[in-house]
């Protein structure tokens, strides 16, 4: 929602894709995800730059390996940086910049299939929450941006938020969004 809100055109063609495909009085259900991909390259946008854990648990190496001119000897703890991967250039142009259109036309998910974007990691240590997560995370922002329009509490405007990120074990924004909602 801050990303959305910090960007309000993004916000209003979500909205418009999610009139145009399920109607303005129709709540989102979970079988209306599939034919929103607007809002499907929200959700993978959001979890780019703000994955929900930014190191994955430590791993163990378990044989000597050869890493970008690196030897990461056996039986060394390693993090992998899910918020560095996000905003690595080398993967992703405008790394800072809040584009769910790179997405647009893209096979790439968060499902631990494609590296470089792996929120929930992957593996068979993938976070076993993900399939409820993934279905939640739509269902929810659909529904928070379908059915109200959404303004910024106390003076602040898209241009003065916030948009620092607090690291902690999960990703939180440093400061909390204030947003009313205002029914459509």
């Amino acid at each position: 929602m801050t990303e959305l809100l910090h960007t309000p055109e993004k916000l209003k063609k979500a909205q418009i894709e999610l009139e145009e495909v399920i109607g303005k009085a129709n709540p989102i259900e979970e079988d209306d995800i599939a034919r929103l991909p607007y809002l499907q390259a929200i959700v993978k946008e959001t979890f780019r730059m703000h994955p929900p854990v930014p190191f994955l648990v430590p791993r163990k190496v378990i044989v000597d390996v050869e890493l970008s001119g690196f030897v990461v000897p056996k039986n060394t703890q390693v993090l992998v940086n899910i918020w560095a991967i996000g905003r690595d250039e080398s993967l992703w142009k405008n790394t800072n910049v809040f584009e769910p259109e790179r997405f647009m036309g893209s096979h790439i998910d968060i499902k631990g299939r494609d590296f470089e974007l792996i929120p929930f990691g992957a593996g068979r240590r993938i976070c076993p929450g993900l399939p409820t997560a993934h279905r939640m995370v739509h269902l929810t922002l659909g529904a928070l941006i379908h059915s109200f329009d959404w303004k910024l509490d106390k003076g602040i405007t898209p241009e003065s938020m916030s948009m620092v990120d607090k690291l902690g074990f999960t990703l939180r924004k440093a400061q909390f969004l204030q947003a009313v909602p205002i029914q459509i």
